[in-house]
């Protein structure tokens, strides 16, 4: 099994009250969940998670921050959850089946859930870059990476990763 990713607690108290959210006082979870090695390439990746923050159940949104050489993710597509991402800051290249491409500020992506089209962002820049990932919730979501033997599954416990074969991690 993996090692949990670490988690920064909040750095001051918000001035901001709900519905509003001040992302300076959202907990940072720092790395990823995949099991070893692959989780190395995301290992500069942090996330906080502003939906879990406002209280959304049917959609999610992620400010994830990556500084150079990291990636967003391993490549991978959702059975059953529709993605979306759109670049705030810094210079990213997306990756998915049909090749590369640049991705700047203003920049958005979208990835239909069944569609089974590996993508990620890498920051191959020298400055850090941030951006929004959207996706709804299912839970009968399955999440396949083309490039790894890796499926991320989940049952009434949780998330958890198994091999192709259906063998667990």
């Amino acid at each position: 099994m993996s090692k949990p990713p670490s988690l920064t607690p909040p750095s001051k108290p918000s001035s901001l009250n709900p519905p509003a959210i001040d992302p300076k006082v959202v907990t940072v979870r720092l790395g990823s969940k995949y099991p070893f090695p692959f989780g190395e390439v995301a290992k500069g990746r942090s996330k906080q998670a502003l939906g879990d923050a406002a209280g959304l159940r049917k959609f999610g949104v992620n400010l994830v921050h990556l500084p150079p050489g990291s990636w967003s993710s391993q490549r991978h597509w959702h059975t059953h959850e529709d993605e979306l991402i759109y670049v705030l800051e810094g210079e990213l290249v997306l990756v998915t089946d049909e090749g590369e491409q640049a991705m700047r500020p203003g920049d958005a992506a979208g990835f239909p859930a069944g569609k089974a089209n590996g993508h990620h962002l890498i920051n191959r820049s020298n400055k850090p870059a941030r951006f929004l990932a959207i996706g709804s919730r299912s839970r009968a979501d399955s999440c396949h990476y083309p490039d790894i033997d890796l499926i991320e599954r989940q049952d009434t416990d949780g998330y958890y990763y198994t091999r192709k074969d259906g063998t667990r991690y």
